[in-house]
């Protein structure tokens, strides 16, 4: 399923970009192909396509956070009910911009699966061991590939 979330992606943001007719870096028109290229190339400076649209991405995900938020109750003495089928749709907007940035990142559906399994291993250790503030450092996340 993921790996069809990833394809459906890639359709909507070409389309987005083709209906917008927005362009590249040399004139060409923009697509996701184009950007994660650009990674495999290792053309990640500030003005290249990664950046850039990761900084998009960065931000399209902010302004849904905040729309989610605006969704959520926070006087626990309130008798008011969230409406949990526009919290969902809130949150499917994130996930949307979010497989977008890990695209941007060079990330496809397998990738995002395998760092994620080394991730969650680091995070149930850091459980084991008792992770707090003063003893954190960044090293077990090093290791992950």
């Amino acid at each position: 399923m993921l790996n069809k979330i990833f394809e459906m992606q890639t359709e909507l943001n070409d389309y987005v970009f083709s209906k917008n007719k927005l362009k590249d870096k040399v004139g060409q028109d923009l697509n996701m192909q184009s950007i994660i290229t650009s990674v495999v190339k290792n053309k990640l400076n500030v003005n290249e396509l990664p950046n850039e649209w990761l900084m998009n991405y960065s931000k399209a995900i902010k302004e849904e956070l905040i729309e989610l938020d605006e969704e959520l109750l926070w006087k626990w003495w309130s008798k008011d009910e969230i409406d949990i089928q526009n919290v969902r749709v809130e949150l499917i907007d994130i996930l949307h911009f979010l497989i977008s940035a890990m695209m941007c990142a060079g990330l496809d559906a397998e990738k995002v699966f395998d760092i994620y399994k080394q991730k969650h291993a680091v995070n149930l250790k850091r459980q084991e061991t008792n992770y707090k503030k003063d003893t954190k450092t960044e090293e077990d996340n090093r290791s992950i590939t």
